[in-house]
């Protein structure tokens, strides 16, 4: 008794790929905008307060993530750059872009963290504050904004890892307006006939001369 082996379709197996970079192309776009967007927002809120002792009194301090280190919100927008520019480049150019934008969510999630327990910034102001060069904050504590940056920077490293992973199964913008580098054919000029007034007159239309000189 003989058995029969099944033979997949070629269309099925063509549509696991295009279905895995369907899916990937939504994760990434999706994922890098929306961490960009939260990493951006997030060094705009309060990541620490404290207090300086001045005139023998307690002076309330506060810092924005922007105060503490400029690195998430600049690498949210080289990540939200290098999103864009996958999709207008290709091959080995593709693969270059994504790592620079997995860096970037990479870079922003280190940052953040970092970040989270920095003094710097408020101990520079108790010291305008007191006027004392040597003085620091008191009373230190942090929000919980530095850990939303560490998620945005999350999101944006997932998008340059599928990048990475996916990204030759992804669209150019470009695609169709570029030259395949196949030979072109070349269309015959069509005959004209001198005796036919109707094809001069579309000769000189195509800007050809109907005269043949």
């Amino acid at each position: 008794m003989g058995y029969v082996t099944a033979v997949p379709h070629p269309r099925s197996e063509a549509a696991g790929p295009a279905r895995a970079g369907r899916l990937s192309l939504a994760v990434a776009l999706l994922g890098g905008a929306l961490g960009a967007a939260v990493a951006l927002l997030a060094t705009r809120q309060q990541w620490a307060e404290g207090t300086a002792t001045v005139a023998g009194g307690a002076f309330p301090l506060t810092a924005k993530g922007s105060d503490v280190t400029g690195v998430p919100a600049a690498l949210a927008i080289v990540g939200l750059a290098a999103l864009v520019a996958v999709f207008a480049v290709r091959k080995a150019g593709r693969l270059l872009v994504a790592g620079v934008l997995a860096l970037s969510g990479a870079g922003i999630v280190v940052a953040a963290l970092v970040g989270a327990s920095d003094s710097s910034a408020l101990d520079e102001q108790a010291a305008k504050a007191s006027g004392d060069t040597s003085a620091t904050v008191a009373s230190l504590s942090h929000t919980a904004w530095p850990y939303v940056a560490v998620v945005g920077g999350a999101l944006i490293l997932l998008a340059g890892l599928l990048a990475l992973r996916y990204g030759r199964l992804w669209p150019a913008m470009s695609g169709r307006y570029e030259r395949d580098g196949a030979p072109r054919v070349r269309r015959k000029a069509a005959v004209v006939d001198p005796d036919r007034p109707e094809d001069i007159w579309k000769a000189l239309d195509r800007g050809e001369d109907p005269t043949g000189a």
